[in-house]
């Protein structure tokens, strides 16, 4: 007797710039792809932000600090856990779903980034875990938005760009 195979989900990034649709790649990183869903369920990224945008590299998100009335430093907070993780051969190119972290491999919690141009040099050292399915004219929206500079970079967004929920829905 065969066990029922789960149902494909889909992610749907609502921001204040539009919907993008997320497809996973359980295949290759089942824990990270289980940690977002995980956090996505709890409402974890309701209300946060993308708090760095690199125009032509990648938009960032995922940080409990970017949520209102929060006190840390945007971009240096997570859901209190760090994953293992679980590099492997999918290229970082436009519109791939990855980890973010510290200089530690084993450092992701809950940030994100989506990159907005082919980022290869990051291959096997981040986890890829996904891409945008629909949504890409959202994408290049947000890595649009003018930005200040931040920690030597210009990469912080002179606007909000919020994400208001992470839903998971049915693959079609």
């Amino acid at each position: 007797m065969s066990t029922p195979s789960v149902p494909a989900e889909l992610a749907v990034i609502k921001t204040s710039h539009g919907e993008m649709t997320v497809a996973f790649w359980p295949d290759v990183a089942p824990k990270t792809v289980e940690n977002f869903k995980k956090l996505a369920r709890e409402g974890f990224y309701d209300g946060t932000a993308f708090h760095r945008v690199i125009k032509g590299f990648m938009i960032q998100g995922g940080c409990p600090n970017t949520k209102a009335g929060a006190t840390g430093t945007p971009g240096t907070g997570g859901p209190g856990w760090k994953l293992k993780a679980e590099f492997n051969e999918k290229p970082h190119a436009r519109g791939v779903l990855s980890m973010a972290r510290s200089a530690h491999p084993d450092s992701a919690g809950s940030q994100f980034f989506i990159c907005h141009g082919a980022a290869r040099f990051l291959d096997r050292q981040y986890t890829a875990f996904g891409e945008v399915v629909q949504g890409l004219d959202v994408l290049d929206r947000i890595a649009n938005v003018p930005c200040t500079a931040s920690g030597g970079e210009r990469s912080q967004p002179v606007e909000r760009i919020a994400v208001e929920s992470i839903r998971l829905v049915p693959a079609a």
